[in-house]
């Protein structure tokens, strides 16, 4: 029998909306489903059951009046750390920040909120948004559900493992270079990194992107008439579309004529893995198949642009660790830490030459692309890694070597999306990347319920380890 931990959004609001489920009775079995996996994964963090049952109750009340406030009342949903909540300090996923309690929710945390959202808890991360892990020198060390040795990726570490591990159907994270869709391949779910500006963020970086994290596009789809509401606070928000999200047919007769390309070399970074190879492959074959016209890639991002993205993001580390004390510097993650030193010998001519990479990447992304509706690769080279590990390589001169396939659409502004396409032979999830042109969110998330509906059940989700 299906408990309520298991059940999308939409099937809890369908419950709702008869009188079938209470929201109250639905964040009592996420509690409690919490409760058993919880001390395994560490994937939250302000997890404040009666603060959040208080909302649920006054859910309840609304919905017995026939008077829901919002299309999302009474569905749980968790914020990662860095998405500021009204009261609640913002770590930042560091232990060298002094806890500060935010002045206002930032605009996901106050459009779920409008659209009566329960907030479960805010999810861990790591120092800064800057490692594809969910090592922390704040938050205790996030892992993965499939694996409980391997990382859940980052930087939406906990957001990944929450939602894969049924934390509720609703989660948010954010993304400057992959952290949305490397922790949901690595985790098994669905994910879009929106267009710049679709989803407003506060403070909004170029590049940086909040998306939806959830078990399928279906709910993800659902989240994205919320968070696509403008902002001003958010100086790229897009205006105002009438997109409606929830229009995910005709499925898979969408494919008939398209033209995807398929990027299985990146250009440069770690090496794809044949089984992601071979299992983006197969989903491509299967787009194929059903009249999709799918056409090999070239690579396009280059050694050079990859590392001047890489020597820009150090020195601004390093310019903002000069704002710390001794004290404060001395409880950033060591291996942060030397990373961002790393660009204390780095030249006003050098910054500035990384500095142009971006454009450089964003230019050759939009070329590569001009010539498909969509463009197929791997999230990532790679599976899950070690937990404990804060890259995949270890080494922090080389930390993004596992990015080149997610990087180049966050810089062209491009929707880009993760699903579920197969499993490694030891039972680690793999995603495949779809990307659209730019403002296309809704096509992507189009392409992807067709291909979740190709593609047809996934494993069972894990199960928390018994005691």
């Amino acid at each position: 029998m299906t408990q309520l931990h298991e059940l999308s959004a939409s099937e809890l609001l369908a419950g709702y909306r008869s009188r079938q489920i209470s929201p109250v009775d639905a964040l009592l079995d996420v509690l409690s489903h919490v409760a058993r996996w919880e001390p395994h994964l560490q994937a939250t963090y302000l997890l404040r059951p009666e603060a959040a049952l208080a909302q649920a109750r006054q859910s309840e009340a609304r919905w017995l009046r026939g008077a829901p406030c919002g299309p999302l009342d009474g569905v749980p949903v968790t914020l990662k750390d860095n998405i500021a909540t009204q009261g609640d300090p913002t770590p930042l996923g560091t232990a060298a920040l002094p806890l500060v309690p935010a002045a206002a929710d930032a605009p996901p945390a106050a459009r779920l909120r409008e659209a009566g959202a329960v907030l479960l808890a805010k999810t861990t991360m790591p120092d800064y948004g800057m490692l594809s892990s969910g090592l922390s020198s704040f938050h205790p060390l996030a892992r993965n559900p499939w694996d409980l040795s391997k990382g859940p990726g980052g930087s939406s570490a906990g957001a990944g493992a929450a939602a894969a591990a049924g934390y509720g159907p609703l989660h948010v994270g954010t993304d400057i270079g992959g952290s949305l869709r490397l922790p949901a391949s690595w985790c098994g779910i669905f994910t879009l990194k929106p267009s710049l500006g679709r989803i407003p963020i506060d403070p909004p970086y170029t590049g940086r992107a909040a998306g939806p994290m959830t078990r399928g596009v279906e709910d993800a789809a659902l989240m994205m008439q919320v968070l696509s509401q403008p902002d001003a606070r958010d100086s790229m928000s897009l205006p105002a579309q009438p997109i409606d999200w929830r229009q995910l047919a005709p499925g898979t007769q969408r494919l008939h004529g398209l033209r995807l390309g398929l990027l299985l070399d990146a250009g440069c970074g770690l090496a794809t893995d044949p089984e992601v190879r071979a299992a983006v492959q197969a989903a491509a074959q299967r787009l194929a198949d059903a009249g999709a016209i799918v056409e090999p890639m070239e690579p396009f991002l280059t050694r050079a642009m990859l590392d001047g993205m890489d020597h820009f993001w150090r020195m601004r580390s390093h310019m903002d660790m000069r704002t710390l004390t001794v004290e404060q510097r001395g409880k950033v993650l060591p291996y942060i830490r030397a990373w961002a030193d790393s660009a204390a010998t780095l030249s006003a001519a050098q910054v500035y030459e990384a500095s142009q990479q971006f454009h450089a990447t964003r230019v050759a992304t939009v070329r590569a692309c001009a010539g498909y509706d969509y463009v197929l690769s791997p999230v990532a080279p790679i599976t899950a890694f070690a937990a404990e590990l804060p890259s995949p390589t270890d080494d922090p001169l080389r930390p993004l070597e596992h990015i080149a396939f997610t990087v180049p659409f966050n810089m062209s502004e491009q929707p880009a999306a993760s699903v579920n396409c197969g499993y490694s032979a030891s039972g680690l999830p793999i995603g495949l990347q779809i990307a659209g042109q730019r403002f296309d969110d809704l096509g992507v998330l189009q392409l992807a319920h067709a291909f979740e509906q190709l593609r047809g059940a996934q494993r069972p989700w894990p199960a928390p380890p018994t005691p």
